[in-house]
């Protein structure tokens, strides 16, 4: 098979060619004289006629960075596909990446390689398939189970609860299951900066031990026909454990002093009790009965909730977990539900300030106490899914 001439020497038979021409010879003399045929001839002269060998070589040197740069439109043309057809947003997890990557060769019909090099997936990532543990599906179950019961809750909080019902997990894992089975997180609340005695802030009281500094305040909520009804909320801010939320149509001072007789004789007297400037807490007899007692009170200065951060605190989370959630239709079930949840909050929910750890948890003897100590070396036995 002859061999294609390069287009250097395609030039310089055409020269040749002239040369010829002008030496006398006709076009068919000269045609013989190269070699060629004459459809040869003039298919040449119409590409290359014209041009000389640097012109030739410049034109060849056009068209190989045209080929590249059409090679590499057309690979980022493809890595856009490949992108657009992906999930919309951030791969975080491989195992994401690597439903994403079938998909994607499925779809657009690409290799393996390619598909992973578009979506940042190593190819040993994605042939690797993932085994999990022997538990994974009561872990599994457990955690959706709780996730529906605290819908507010995030894996962290889950986490903790998982540890308390007796699982051994660590938090990176309850976030892959988390992320795995479809569940949202919820909204993360806006950081606050701390109260410095610094110039232009104010010198807050801080608790030192249990009963030292107690907080109270109202909070307002409705009945499903539309009445109002007020709850007092009690918390002590060294411990964060929720003293009585009492729910009543109406809370006056007298109410107040109610509340606080009894936690005063079940609990001792603390030292001193902080609240806002209300009507309800500045009155004289509330002052003077706080007083008469052996205790101090300490307003926070009008128009600053912050200084107060401790309940206020208290009560977003109160409204986040349960007045948003809940429609009361009398206020004895409003009484009971919020009583109930106050239970809960002090004896189960994990606290993050306290290591997600609650703040009053209940003490009890397990009925397998007084069974003998197990060796280090026997199983424990596998717990069974919770209901």
């Amino acid at each position: 098979m002859a061999k294609r001439p390069k287009p250097e020497e395609i030039v310089a038979k055409l020269r040749q060619a002239d040369v010829l021409i002008s030496q006398g010879q006709s076009v068919a003399e000269a045609i013989r004289a190269i070699g060629v045929t004459e459809v040869t001839y003039y298919r040449w002269r119409k590409e290359y006629g014209g041009l000389k060998s640097n012109q030739v070589r410049r034109m060849k040197d056009l068209e190989t960075e045209n080929a590249r740069l059409r090679k590499a439109i057309a690979d980022l043309t493809l890595d856009k596909l490949i992108l657009q057809e992906a999930a919309p947003g951030k791969l975080l997890s491989p195992a994401r990446r690597r439903v994403c990557v079938e998909h994607v060769r499925n779809v657009l019909h690409v290799s393996e390689r390619r598909a992973c090099r578009a979506l940042g997936q190593h190819r040993s990532t994605q042939r690797k398939l993932p085994r999990g543990d022997d538990d994974e599906e009561a872990l599994t179950a457990d955690l959706v189970a709780l996730a529906r019961q605290y819908g507010r809750y995030g894996y962290r909080k889950i986490a903790a609860l998982l540890k308390a019902a007796g699982w051994l997990v660590n938090d990176k894992r309850v976030e892959r299951i988390w992320r795995r089975e479809g569940l949202k997180v919820p909204q993360k609340q806006p950081k606050k900066g701390r109260l410095w005695d610094a110039d232009g802030s104010c010198v807050r009281l801080r608790p030192e031990h249990p009963n030292h500094v107690w907080s109270y305040d109202f909070v307002e909520e409705r009945t499903h026909d539309g009445r109002k009804f007020r709850m007092l909320n009690v918390i002590d801010e060294f411990t964060h454990e929720c003293l009585a939320i009492r729910v009543a149509r109406k809370l006056k001072a007298i109410d107040v002093i109610d509340v606080l007789s009894d936690l005063f004789i079940l609990r001792g007297v603390p030292g001193h009790i902080r609240s806002d400037n209300g009507p309800e807490f500045v009155a004289k007899t509330v002052q003077s009965w706080i007083t008469g007692v052996g205790a101090q009170t300490a307003y926070i200065a009008p128009g600053s909730p912050w200084e107060n951060g401790f309940i206020e605190s208290f009560n977003a989370r109160l409204r986040d977990e349960l007045l948003n959630g809940e429609i009361f239709y009398t206020l004895k079930e409003a009484q009971v539900v919020i009583e109930s949840w106050r239970c809960h909050y002090n004896t189960i929910r994990p606290h993050a300030s306290l290591g997600y750890r609650p703040p009053a948890p209940e003490v009890f003897v397990p009925a397998f106490a007084a069974w003998p100590a197990r060796s280090a070396k026997q199983p424990m036995e596998q717990r069974p899914t919770l209901h």
